[in-house]
C-alpha cells in the first residue's frame, strides 16, 4: 500500500496540473500511520475539536489547504472509519443494519453493499493525514485526491494512457463512493475514479459537477507528461466546441490524423 521513499516535485507536478487541465481546487494527499504519535509528528498538524466525517476532513484539506490528522475517535461513525482501515469490517458493520430501510430497501440489499465496499484491511493502521501536495509534509502520500469536472478528468485519463497504454475499469457502490476512491486506490495502489456520493456532497462540500480521481503518487509524473504531449499536438482542455452541424472534416484532420477525414 504505501510507496517506497521517493522524491517527488509537487510544484512542478501541481503547476502542471493546473497548466493542462485548471483545476479549481486544491490537489492533495493521503497518508495512513500505523501509530497517532507518527501522524501528530507532521508540521502544522492540526487535529479536530469536533467529530467529523472523513469527507469533511478531505475537504478541509483541498479547500482550505488545512494538514489535518485523525484518528477513529475524531470519525462521526464506522462507515469512514472502515473504509480506511480504522474501524473494523466486522459482522455487525458488514450487516448493513444502519442503511437498511433508508438507501437500500432490504437488510440484505445493504449488506450487499457493504460487502461490495473496497476498504483497507483493519488492523495496521491507527491514524490518518490529509494536506495539501504542495505542503510536502506527506512525502510521500499514500495516494492523492484530485477533483475535477468530466471534462477534466478525460484529459487527466487521456494523460495516464499516452504511454503504456491500459483500460481503466472504475466502480460505483452508490452510497459510500468514497470506497471507490481512496478506500480502492489505498487498497489496491491502482488509479480509481468514481462519481462522489450523497454524503460527500452534504459533509465534503463536493461540487454537482465534480468527480474525485484517487491515485498513488507514482502515476502523477506520468500524467503531466502525457498531458504536455496532448497539449503540443493541439489535443488541451477546455474542449472549444466544433459545432454540430459543422463539415467535421478539417477538425478530425487535426485531432485523429487526415487518412480519417478523406472521403470514402
Amino acid at each position: 500500500m504505501q510507496e517506497p521513499a521517493k522524491q517527488y516535485d509537487w510544484n512542478a507536478i501541481v503547476d502542471g496540473l493546473n497548466r493542462y487541465i485548471r483545476l479549481r481546487s486544491i490537489p492533495i494527499g493521503m497518508k495512513l500511520f500505523e501509530t497517532v504519535e507518527a501522524m501528530e509528528a507532521i508540521p502544522k498538524i492540526r487535529r479536530p475539536k469536533s467529530r467529523h466525517t472523513t469527507d469533511q476532513i478531505v475537504a478541509q484539506a483541498r479547500q482550505l489547504g488545512w494538514t489535518v490528522g485523525i484518528t477513529m475517535a475524531d470519525l462521526i461513525g464506522a462507515q469512514c472509519g472502515a473504509v480506511i482501515g480504522l474501524h473494523p469490517q466486522d459482522d455487525e458493520w458488514l450487516s448493513g443494519q444502519r442503511m437498511a430501510g433508508v438507501w437500500f430497501k432490504t437488510k440484505e440489499d445493504a449488506s450487499l453493499h457493504q460487502h461490495a465496499m473496497d476498504c483497507v484491511p483493519h488492523g495496521r493502521y491507527r491514524a490518518m493525514a490529509v494536506s495539501p501536495l504542495t505542503a510536502g509534509r506527506l512525502d510521500p502520500p499514500d495516494i492523492c485526491l484530485i477533483y475535477g469536472t468530466p471534462g477534466q478528468m478525460i484529459f487527466f485519463i487521456n494523460g495516464l494512457q499516452w504511454t503504456g497504454y491500459r483500460k481503466l475499469s472504475f466502480t460505483s457502490v452508490g452510497e459510500s463512493a468514497c470506497a471507490d476512491s481512496w478506500g480502492k486506490a489505498l487498497k489496491t495502489g491502482e488509479p480509481a475514479l468514481t462519481i462522489p456520493c450523497y454524503a460527500e456532497r452534504r459533509y465534503g462540500g463536493v461540487a454537482d459537477d465534480e468527480l474525485l480521481m484517487a491515485i498513488p503518487p507514482r502515476f502523477l509524473p506520468k500524467v503531466i507528461e502525457g498531458l504536455a504531449a496532448l497539449d503540443k499536438n493541439g489535443l488541451r482542455y477546455p474542449v472549444p466546441p466544433y459545432g454540430i452541424q459543422s463539415d467535421a472534416g478539417a477538425g478530425l484532420a487535426v485531432s485523429y490524423a487526415a487518412k480519417e477525414a478523406k472521403p470514402r
